[in-house]
This record gives structure tokens, sequence and C-alpha cells, in this order.
């Protein structure tokens, strides 16, 4: 379990906003009505996390100082460090630094919203560390947001956010606290790790018209994320619209229009309608 967060955890949160949450609309009753957001691009960035490392020692000194090299690629320019990662492995296909390299490519390409590549490389990590938990969480949100109506494989993509969400809030939990880390900062990588885990099952339930537990594994997405997501915020007030839950709907609307992003108008909007009607339905109980 030791090596489970191999490379550095940073790059776990470097895109949670990267996919947009086009296509929700499809998974919404005709009585709630909301309207499909614009996509979202990373409005509000995620602080970095101190490194979890725990690397094996290298198979030569070119290699190591390539890897060093890519290490050393700031994350702020994600085409460079992509472009080195994808040299790397090119280089050293089966480098014993592989699935660090596969996991910030991972990331990376999260980040930049390019759903195919994240996908390819994040499969091709858990095939490597199945309890990666940081990389399973990142397929998890991501596929589930970027499972669209149009997308040729949008059902198998749901399921696979659920498996891979699933498996991240099981295993995460259990994973030991490295020599040298802080106790601060461990649980800040366990939080943003959970927080994009339960985000993205609580999606998947959205999409397949479950409000119930969407509205459960959101609010813990919320719960354990410090900065917030107003696309969390957004789901848990179409969840509880359409579960007649008006009053935690306009609650969760607002919340998501207070932070800065494309999202502001949507749901500034959407907390408007759901006041009205309000006024007209009777809200359900809990």
């Amino acid at each position: 379990m030791s090596g489970i967060w191999r490379k550095t955890v940073s790059v776990a949160a470097l895109g949670l906003m990267a996919f947009g949450v086009s296509g929700i609309a499809s998974a919404q009753s005709s009585q709630g009505g909301q309207s499909q957001p614009p996509a979202q691009q990373g409005d509000k960035p995620k602080p970095d996390v101190t490194p979890l490392t725990i690397e094996a020692a290298p198979v030569n000194a070119e290699e190591d100082a390539t890897y060093k090299a890519f290490q050393a690629l700031p994350t702020s320019d994600l085409p460079k460090k992509i472009q080195g990662g994808e040299e790397f492995l090119q280089k050293y296909p089966e480098s014993r630094y592989k699935s660090a390299v596969l996991g910030i490519l991972t990331a990376s390409y999260f980040q930049t919203g390019n759903l195919q590549k994240m996908r390819e490389y994040g499969e091709k990590e858990v095939a490597l560390q199945p309890n990666d938990v940081s990389t399973l969480a990142m397929l998890g949100q991501g596929l589930s947001r970027g499972a669209r109506g149009a997308t040729p494989d949008a059902a198998q993509m749901l399921t696979k956010a659920e498996q891979y969400s699933k498996q991240a809030i099981e295993i995460t939990p259990t994973i030991p606290k490295p020599d040298g880390m802080t106790d601060e900062a461990f649980a800040v990588a366990k939080n943003q790790t959970l927080a994009m885990a339960h985000s993205g099952l609580g999606l998947v339930y959205v999409k397949h018209g479950k409000f119930a537990e969407a509205i459960i594994e959101l609010e813990q997405s919320i719960k354990v994320d410090p900065t917030g997501d107003p696309v969390n915020f957004y789901l848990l007030g179409v969840a509880n619209r359409n579960q007649s839950h008006f009053d935690d709907a306009v609650t969760a609307f607002n919340k998501c229009a207070a932070i800065a992003g494309s999202l502001q108008g949507v749901c500034k909007g959407q907390a408007e309608d759901t006041k009205k009607q309000s006024l007209t339905q009777l809200s359900a109980p809990k």
C-alpha cells in the first residue's frame, strides 16, 4: 500500500474543474426544466499539496536525470509538461518511473480538457497501479463530466466513472500516511481525492435520474472540499429541485452563483426559477 501515491499528489488537484457539465439536462426531469450550463474550464484552480514521494532507485544515471528534468518542468506550462512526459515514455517505455509519469500525464490532460488522452493515460496507470486513488478519482470525475448525450460510448463512460469513483472512495481511507508527511498535508490530499470521487459518483447518479443518491454523494464531496466547486453546488441544486427540496435547491444554486465563473449566471437563474416553482408546488419531506 505504501506505493499508492508514488507521484506528486498536487497532480491530483491540477484540474478538478477541467470538464463542463454539458449533458446534465438530459438527466433532469421535465418538472424542473433546468437549463444546461456552459462548459466549465478551470474556473477555480486547486491549491498544490505537499508531494507524496516514494520513488524506486533509478535504472541508470541518464534515465534518472531525464526523469528529474521532467519533474522540474512547471505545471503552469501544461503543453511542455505533456510533451516532456510523452517523450520520456517514448524513450523509456518500461521505466520504473512509468507509473509516476502516467499519473502526471493523466492530470495534465484532465486540466487541458482532453478527455480522450486523460482516459488513455489514466487507464494505463490504474492497470499498473490499481490502487492509485488520485488517478481513480480523476477518471471518475472526468468521465462523468465528459459523458454527454452525443458521445458514442457515453453509457460505458458512466459505468466506468461509477466504478472508478467507488474504488477511490473505498480505498482512500485505508491509505497509511507516508513517512515525512504532515498530518495536515495528508488530510488535504485525501480530501481532495474523496471530493473528486464523490463528485464523479454524484454526477453519475444525476445523469441516471437517481437524485436521492446524488444528493448524498454531492453533499459529501462539498463537505470534504475546502475550496468549493461550483459544479457540485449546481448539481446539488439540480438533484434537490428534482426531489422537490426547493429550499435546499435554492441554497445550493445561490452558493454556486456566489463563486466567480461561467456558472454564476446559470445558477442565479436557477435559484430564481426554483423560488417561483416552490410557490406553486409542495415541497417533499426529506
